[in-house]
């Protein structure tokens, strides 16, 4: 079975809710580059900290960690 990508962003990543978590996550990228903590193809991504599962991601701390690293302690999916 090949992966509907079409469906996928339907009902899930065209969510109203799903677009601000993403716009809160580009905006806390963007203010790490600002900052001078990352820099692109550097090999590093913002870690938001005790993020909360859904919701909103404003206010959360972040740290810049290795991608590596930051991937490894993604949860397990199904």
């Amino acid at each position: 079975m090949t992966r509907d990508y079409r469906k996928e962003y339907d009902e899930y990543h065209a969510k109203p809710e799903q677009k601000k978590r993403r716009a809160s996550r580009n905006a806390s990228r963007a203010e790490a580059v600002k900052d001078d903590r990352v820099s692109k193809g550097d090999g590093k991504e913002v870690d938001h900290v005790n993020a909360p599962r859904t919701g909103s991601l404003d206010g959360v701390k972040t740290r810049v960690v290795p991608k590596t690293e930051n991937r490894k302690r993604q949860p397990k999916r199904s």
